[in-house]
Order: C-alpha cells, then sequence, then structure tokens
C-alpha cells in the first residue's frame, strides 16, 4: 500500500465517520428520554441560567466535547451489557425467566461463537476451491463471525428480556383486579398471591409462586415482594410491590390500590399505542399499489 493510498484510506474513515456522527446525532434517530421531554415544564423551577452551569467536560475539547457526549454515553451503555461478570448475567438471566446459571450461558455463548466460526471457514474453504482467497479478508472474516456468534447469543437474551417484559405487564392488569377481588372478598395479601397462582397461567404468575414459594420457605412477605420487583425492575410492578407493603403494614385498603395500579397500567398501555401510531402516520400516508 502506498502512502497516497493510505492516505485516501485515513480520508474515506475520518469522512465516514463524520457523516455517522452527523446522521446519529439528527433528532429522528435518537430517542428523546423522560427528563428530558419534561424539562420545559419544570424549567421555572431552574432559575440557574444555563450559560453559567458549569458541567464536567469528558474530553478537553470545548463544542466537540458536547458532540461526542451523546454518542460516547451510549456506547458505555451498551457495552455494559456485555459485561463478564456474573452479577449483570445473573440479573438478565432472572429477568429472562431462565434457570440457566451464568456458566451454562457463558458456555452457550462460546457455542455460538464456536458455529460462526465454522461458518466462516466453510465459506473460505469454498472461496479458495473457487481461487478467490485473502489472507488478510479471511483472518478478518472468521474472527468477525465467532465475535458476532459471540454477542448475537446475548443479543437475543435482551430479546427475550423485552418480550416477557410486554406480557408480564399485559397480563398485570387482569391478575391485579384478580387480587383485587380475593382480598374484597376476605383473603389476606399473601392468600390472594396464593390463589392468583393457582387460577392464572402466564409469566407473572410464574413470579407470584416464586413469591409463594419464598413466603412458604420462611420469608416475610414483604421482603419476598422487595426480591420480586428487584428481578423485574419494572416501574408498574415496583409500584405494585410498594402499594402491597403500605397497605400489609399501614393496614390501608389494598383493594382500591390494586384496581388504580390496573387502570394506571391499561392507560399507559394505550398511550403507548397512541405514540406508535403517531410515529406510524407518516409511514400510513403512502399509497399502496393494487389496494
Amino acid at each position: 500500500m502506498t502512502a497516497l493510498t493510505a492516505l485516501a484510506v485515513f480520508c474515506g474513515l475520518l469522512l465516514g465517520a463524520g457523516l455517522w456522527l452527523v446522521f446519529v446525532r439528527m433528532p429522528f434517530m435518537r430517542a428523546t428520554p423522560f427528563a428530558e421531554r419534561i424539562e420545559p415544564q419544570l424549567r421555572s423551577q431552574n432559575l440557574e441560567s444555563r450559560l453559567l452551569s458549569t458541567t464536567p467536560d469528558i474530553a478537553p475539547f470545548g463544542p466537540l466535547e458536547r458532540i461526542l457526549r451523546p454518542a460516547i454515553r451510549d456506547a458505555l451503555r451498551y457495552l455494559t451489557k456485555f459485561n463478564l461478570g456474573t452479577t449483570s448475567l445473573n440479573k438478565r438471566l432472572a429477568k429472562s425467566g431462565s434457570g440457566k446459571s451464568a456458566l451454562d450461558f457463558r458456555a452457550e455463548q462460546l457455542l455460538w461463537a464456536a458455529a460462526g466460526f465454522a461458518a466462516a471457514v466453510v465459506v473460505l474453504v469454498v472461496s479458495a476451491t473457487r481461487g478467490r482467497f485473502n489472507p488478510g479478508l479471511a483472518v478478518a472474516s472468521v474472527l468477525v463471525c465467532a465475535l458476532g456468534g459471540f454477542l448475537f447469543r446475548d443479543y437475543m437474551l435482551g430479546v427475550r428480556i423485552k418480550r416477557r417484559h410486554r406480557r408480564m405487564l399485559a397480563e398485570f392488569p387482569s391478575l391485579a383486579e384478580l387480587m383485587a377481588l380475593a382480598v374484597g372478598a376476605g383473603e389476606s395479601a399473601s392468600g390472594a398471591l396464593d390463589r392468583v397462582c393457582r387460577t392464572a397461567r402466564g409469566e407473572l404468575a410464574k413470579e407470584f409462586a416464586l413469591v409463594v414459594a419464598a413466603t412458604r420457605a420462611g420469608t416475610p412477605l414483604v421482603d419476598a415482594l422487595h426480591e420480586f420487583s428487584a428481578r423485574t425492575e419494572l416501574g408498574p410492578l415496583i409500584r405494585f410491590v410498594d402499594g402491597i407493603v403500605v397497605a400489609v403494614e399501614r393496614g390501608t385498603p389494598l383493594a382500591d390500590v390494586l384496581r388504580a395500579q390496573a387502570a394506571d397500567v391499561r392507560d399507559s398501555a394505550k398511550r403507548e399505542l397512541m405514540e406508535a401510531a403517531g410515529r406510524k402516520e407518516i409511514a400510513m400516508m403512502v399509497p399502496l399499489d393494487g389496494c
């Protein structure tokens, strides 16, 4: 490779990185966090000018740091998913409802990496028999396929967690109302959970069964509920646990709290559906041929 070619490659990479950064920074490519959405309504509470605020820079490049900060923050958040420690992995496996250990999951990742490595080797052998073989490209392809198989298994775990969370939130209103009926009929909080586990089926019912099993093993109901909320880490379920804990400790009516939480989850689902329809509004206006 000559010096001119190397300079051209460097300029091309620099141009590609700049275009990618501009494209990623466009508004439609970034989801607006909830804190930023409500900030205009709460700005009157902060009387300090933003021009006088001093924020620590993560790079000594002035305005360039402001441009790179969201991309670096997103990259760090994404890299935390691939933490090789067992603590975060065990939490994700618990969220997915899998009974596997961290060691079993890492073994599956290695098997997926081996499958990607084998597929790349087969493709390279076929290409070599046809007279097309580049050593550098071959090594890069094998490494990329092996790493892709390793990371793809982790990606599938994340997809499974999201699907399970959606199913749990879809089941929550019905189970909350069932618990409200049981409490209104004279059942205690633990008795209502037991009745729900015996009559319902689904991911959330399985989590309630774990809570009931923990209480039968001697764990206090409040501690078992806190373990359940820490295991799921879903906002509506955390509020559900807080409502039960307050009702158990203070003796407040539990049935009304459960009905209100079920209504809140249904309203949240309606809002998400309307937001999805709003995002798809432009796509729905595209004419379809043959209709």
